[in-house]
């Protein structure tokens, strides 16, 4: 198979999942639900806005100095605004297709400071696994903070939360993780046809990407300011857990959440984030069971999913376009 056009259907299956994502998130809102999600904005603090897009950007500003820390050790010591121009560039490409991003911030970060984008994708690497494994700890004080949290989550999701009920809402719950595996495995079998692959391939291929995930996690040992990699690392997530926090207090009905909630949001809404290009439908659709779980009305919980969604795709849209332009004045300029 071609390779683009195996990236045009990578990018359909994931845009089609948030497509039916969204649906799923709206299938239930009747009339009378709209007109609440209408009050519930009309009285909504939209100044908050303001302070959370800071934090959001302050935050992939603090990604683009934690990334150069990861590139010193390859010897190369990039231009602060470059890296953090390439990042944004990057977060705007991934919105479009999966995994574009990071080529594509790789390829610009090497025209404009003469770094191997061969040897940047292995920051890539490094930088994504630990994403990974702050994320598992992200649940794991979740969990800590909130014992049972998760098995009340999934039945939220996949059971009807309408009056007493416990019947599955119309039946569709328990068939998904059994349809999502045959895909899956579907799709291991597509790839092994057209490819004209056997299971020896296969397990080579698994074995390989072990290696380099190995590969990527062992390199940490050469970084030489661990302590300032640590506090910015830190400083992301406490960010995306505060602009969480103050998306709260935009909607009366939320105001009263604190930081526990704003921590299942945090962990809940990275998953909708990687299920889906730019977290479209699923992000929404995810924070809306989560905060159903927490008692907020189907409508209202709707309506603070999309909101946090709309702040941060705003500012990779409005920050990524403006990287793109700037991105070669700057180094025209510089130079």
């Amino acid at each position: 198979m071609p390779k683009r056009l195996s990236t045009i259907l990578q990018y359909c299956l994931f845009l089609g999942l948030g497509v039916f994502l969204v649906w799923l998130s709206v299938r239930n809102i009747d009339a009378q639900k709209w007109q609440e999600i209408k009050d519930a904005l009309r009285h909504a603090r939209f100044y908050l806005a303001i302070p959370v897009f800071g934090m959001l950007l302050l935050s992939h500003y603090i990604r683009a100095l934690r990334w150069r820390l990861l590139i010193e050790p390859l010897g190369y010591k990039t231009d602060k605004t470059n890296t953090f121009l390439a990042v944004l560039i990057g977060y705007l490409a991934n919105m479009a297709v999966p995994r574009l991003g990071e080529v594509l911030k790789c390829t610009l970060l090497a025209r404009y400071e003469k770094v191997p984008a061969d040897k940047l994708v292995g920051t890539i690497v490094l930088e994504r696994l630990i994403d990974a494994m702050c994320l598992l700890i992200v649940f794991g004080l979740t969990i800590i903070t909130q014992p049972g949290l998760y098995a009340r989550l999934s039945d939220t999701v996949f059971v009807s939360r309408e009056g007493a009920s416990t019947e599955p809402s119309g039946g569709w719950g328990q068939f998904i993780l059994p349809v999502l595996g045959g895909l899956i495995i579907i799709a291991i079998i597509a790839w092994m046809i057209i490819r004209k692959k056997n299971f020896g391939d296969l397990l080579r291929l698994f074995r390989n990407i072990g290696l380099r995930i190995w590969e990527g996690l062992t390199t940490i040992r050469h970084l030489k300011k661990r302590g300032q990699f640590l506090l910015l690392t830190l400083c992301i997530w406490a960010l995306y857990l505060t602009s969480g926090y103050i998306g709260f207090l935009a909607l009366e009905a939320t105001q009263h959440y604190g930081f526990p909630e704003a921590l299942t949001v945090l962990s809940a809404g990275s998953i909708g984030m990687i299920v889906t290009p730019g977290g479209i439908g699923a992000y929404a659709f995810i924070i809306e069971k989560t905060m159903e779980m927490y008692g907020l009305q189907q409508s209202i919980a709707a309506a603070f999913g999309w909101l946090l969604w709309i702040a941060q795709t705003l500012v990779i849209l409005v920050g990524g376009l403006i990287s793109f332009l700037i991105l070669p004045w700057y180094n025209k300029r510089k130079a």
